[in-house]
């Protein structure tokens, strides 16, 4: 007697679907994710408050009377 193994044999086809629980539940993770971005990026939108304080953050632009300090993080962590 000859057993032969395709690529539809019973361990395969629970490893596949396996592999499309997991993708599906990652899926709906990231979906929420997305949602939660999307949320949030309207309101920043609309908030100049917000908008101002993300411009400046990551952008390091200022207002003209402003000064911007930079530290360095690993200069810190040295030191403790």
């Amino acid at each position: 007697m000859d057993v032969v193994f395709d690529s539809n044999d019973i361990p395969s086809l629970l490893e596949r679907y396996q592999k499309l629980k997991e993708l599906k539940t990652n899926t709906a993770y990231y979906n929420q994710k997305i949602e939660a971005a999307k949320v949030e990026l309207e309101k920043h939108k609309t908030d100049p408050v917000v908008y101002e304080r993300i411009v400046s953050e990551k952008y390091y632009m200022k207002r003209d009377n402003e000064d911007i300090f930079l530290f360095d993080q690993s200069f810190y962590m040295f030191r403790q």
